[in-house]
């Protein structure tokens, strides 16, 4: 699949139905992969970083959730990018998976956050099999503790794992494991978990649709976001002036 290069990160050049399909060729020929859900905030802290950029430009997908991304996916000459948003992509997929028979690990998220997610879903798709629901403590794990959650979830062999710690935790968690776990799929889909449980508000669709949906998280949540827009939105329109999107 084409790449384009935003700020030194190598997003995939895909859309919803594209990823569902390529998510299905993977489980079909057990390739295992490790996908990153990458909006603005999250490319700018990969480009920061040596280690996250390799993870984010060695991924098999790397999903540009966010219009910033996709406009700039554009520019490069990519008019068939379109939006994979985290929570969008979650629903998309595991309403596939009901009918395929994909199996699925939810792990992240506060207490009891994973458990509900899987009543959630296993409501609106009764034949959805969700093989394990982990809500991890904030603080690092010791190296026992860690190795138990790789048996965990090796033993319930899942076909996807969804990786809910926010990034860039959830990326770094997932280059840590990917070798050491045998599900095909690794992806981290940041807040989608609180998105599909009610804990946060997701901005009306004419929002998102116009790369406004930023404007209504920080009204939601000014003091925790405002660094991240007020900061962030000046620092990557300067970058994409200064390094134009190219494709790969």
């Amino acid at each position: 699949m084409s790449r384009v290069d935003v700020l030194g990160i190598h997003v995939s050049v895909t859309n919803l139905d594209r990823t569902v399909e390529t998510f299905a060729r993977w489980i079909d020929s057990s390739e295992r992969q490790l996908v990153c859900v990458s909006d603005m905030n999250a490319l700018l802290h990969a480009r920061a970083d040596a280690r996250l950029t390799e993870v984010y430009n060695t991924s098999g997908l790397t999903v540009p959730d966010g219009m910033p991304l996709v406009w700039a996916g554009r520019r490069a000459g990519f008019e068939e990018m379109d939006r994979v948003a985290g929570p969008d992509l979650l629903e998309r997929v595991l309403a596939e998976a009901a009918e395929r028979g994909w199996t699925q690990y939810f792990y992240g998220g506060a207490e009891g956050v994973a458990e509900e997610l899987r009543e959630r879903f296993q409501e609106r798709h009764p034949a959805l099999k969700v093989v394990g629901v982990e809500c991890p403590p904030y603080r690092a794990l010791t190296e026992a503790e860690d190795a138990e959650t790789v048996a965990r979830m090796n033993e319930a062999r899942p076909d996807i794992v969804w990786v809910g710690l926010g990034a860039p935790k959830q990326e770094r968690w997932m280059a840590d494991h990917r070798d050491r776990l045998n599900a095909t799929i690794l992806i981290g889909v940041g807040a989608a978990f609180d998105f599909h449980t009610g804990r946060l508000d997701r901005a009306p669709l004419w929002m998102q649709r116009n790369g406004l949906e930023w404007s209504y998280r920080l009204y939601k949540e000014p003091r925790r976001l405002w660094k991240r827009y007020v900061l962030g939105i000046p620092r990557f329109l300067l970058g994409i002036l200064r390094h134009p999107p190219r494709a790969l």
